[in-house]
């Protein structure tokens, strides 16, 4: 089973934005000397805990400074750009490193609403028919004419290049269908929700239909972990990620605080029913056993490929953690 990684690029309390992205760039080339298949840079827009805001860039930065992973965006929330404009960028950056570029498409808006209308400039965003967006993207990656009338009798360049691998992104099933149709690869994220329905992925794999991007069906699933080597650890990391999680959801613009300064933050009862309740989407243990859990749910639902996302205060940690799963998985 392939083992992969999705970085969101968060802002630690006591950290500049651009120092979270130096870590990312750090993160990518521990990841490519580990063994690690996939490496893909998130989309968030209008936080104070992300930095990753244009993964694009981030493929071309770090495409000339990795050897062999793959680099993608995980995703590309597509309401934000023209059907021509993604493919013009993806055949790019797959021309200069071809063989290794994902485009992973998204159907959320990656942030608020104060940043959809700063990205749209006020115009409609076609969030109401990001399929049929999709459907042009693809048209024009393939050096094909697209439906609509803007996109035909116009060059997405560079022409007859590799063309990326081409993944859409769902957390509740409802994408699983048209990623079969399309014949595309199919990214679940499970974190989002803390479940998976193994129907979603037959679903997929019964309407998949080979295609230019890809021939045989293909199902990766993301899960959030923190694997430390005792479980002690493992409850007194995560509590920070949690406790980020749950700002998230309600609108507080907050970096991420240290571990120490978790285990004394004043939750309300609420707050920590709402943490209780969603620890579904956050695996946490000593690493043995997070690895075994992941390999069972692999069994149990049958994806093709792991993708991990880990984010916890510290740099140190989280590359510690790349190297720990990478063992427990027989990268290395």
């Amino acid at each position: 089973m392939k083992l992969s990684i999705l970085d969101q690029g968060p802002i630690s309390q006591g950290q500049t934005p651009q120092k979270a992205l130096e870590n990312m760039r750090v993160a990518v080339k521990f990841a490519d000397k580990l063994g690690y298949h996939r490496f893909w840079f998130a989309e968030h827009h209008n936080t104070e805990g992300f930095a990753s805001s244009a993964p694009e860039i981030s493929i071309a930065h770090l495409a000339g400074q990795t050897e062999r992973i793959r680099l993608g965006s995980g995703g590309t929330m597509m309401m934000h750009y023209s059907p021509y404009k993604m493919a013009e960028t993806f055949k790019t950056l797959s021309a200069y490193s071809p063989g290794r570029i994902d485009f992973g498409a998204g159907r959320a808006p990656g942030g608020d609403g104060k940043s959809i209308l700063a990205l749209s400039e006020g115009k409609d965003t076609r969030f109401q028919d990001l399929y049929k967006k999709l459907s042009e993207t693809l048209h024009l990656m393939n050096d094909e004419n697209g439906e609509d009338y803007f996109n035909q009798n116009v060059v997405a360049n560079p022409t007859e290049i590799i063309l990326p691998e081409v993944f859409l992104l769902g957390s509740t099933g409802n994408s699983a269908l048209e990623a079969g149709k399309m014949g595309l690869s199919y990214a679940y994220v499970q974190f989002f929700t803390g479940t998976i329905d193994r129907d979603i992925f037959e679903v997929y794999r019964e309407n998949f239909e080979p295609s230019a991007f890809q021939k045989e069906s293909n199902v990766l699933a993301c899960y959030m972990v923190t694997v430390p080597e005792t479980h002690e650890e493992a409850e007194f990391q995560a509590l920070s990620s949690d406790i980020a999680r749950m700002q998230l959801h309600t609108g507080q613009r907050i970096r991420r605080m240290s571990p120490e300064d978790a285990q004394t933050y004043p939750l309300s009862d609420a707050e920590r029913l709402f943490i209780e309740q969603n620890k579904k989407w956050h695996i946490r243990g000593e690493i043995n056993e997070v690895v075994d859990y992941l390999k069972n749910e692999q069994q149990m639902h049958r994806f093709d490929e792991l993708m991990i996302c880990t984010i916890p205060f510290a740099q140190d940690f989280k590359l510690k953690e790349y190297e720990m799963l990478a063992k427990g998985f027989g990268l290395i």
